[in-house]
């Protein structure tokens, strides 16, 4: 287990296999590691399944309004909607795309990231500058690349609950 340096900005994901730990990066993408915080604080992401995870690329997560298992959910919905927060503007940064790196997923616009999120399953630089970057796995990326692939996958992994470490 990683040490928390900082459980403000530390993120506690409980999967099936275990439990992955995310430092946020709110020096560089404030409004992101804040939302992240503040839906988490809610219970927002709680049982919400990942609708989209490919093999040597992503998982994605995050769907609070499709996608929360124990509410039964409709796959051909997840990754389609949102938090009722506004969206975020875009906070990218110099920051890499690199394995274990947690970054906002949107739409065609920038300005579009709202609760939905991936964790990078290898280095994906060509996505450097085009999605902002809030955060990255310190310990537990085994458990996510554990996940079930697929788009969406047939039985799908989700997050059992994700908590800010400073209320853990």
């Amino acid at each position: 287990m990683a040490e928390i340096k900082d459980p403000e900005n530390t993120i506690l994901m409980e999967l099936a296999g275990g439990t992955v730990i995310i430092e946020l990066l709110p020096d560089v993408a404030p409004k992101h590691a804040e939302r992240m915080k503040e839906l988490a604080r809610a219970g927002a992401y709680d049982n919400v399944v990942f609708h989209r995870v490919i093999d040597g690329f992503m998982a994605q997560t995050g769907d609070v309004r499709h996608g929360n298992a124990e509410d039964g959910f409709d796959l051909r919905m997840a990754g389609t909607g949102a938090s009722e927060l506004p969206n975020l503007p875009a906070e990218f940064s110099k920051l890499p795309h690199d394995r274990g790196t947690l970054g906002a997923a949107r739409s065609q616009n920038p300005n579009s990231a709202n609760s939905q999120f991936f964790i990078s399953f290898k280095d994906n630089h060509f996505l450097n500058g085009q999605y902002t970057v809030y955060g990255r796995v310190i310990s537990g990326m085994e458990h996510v690349d554990a996940l079930t692939r697929g788009e969406p996958p047939k039985n799908p992994d989700r997050m059992i609950s994700v908590k800010v470490a400073a209320d853990a």
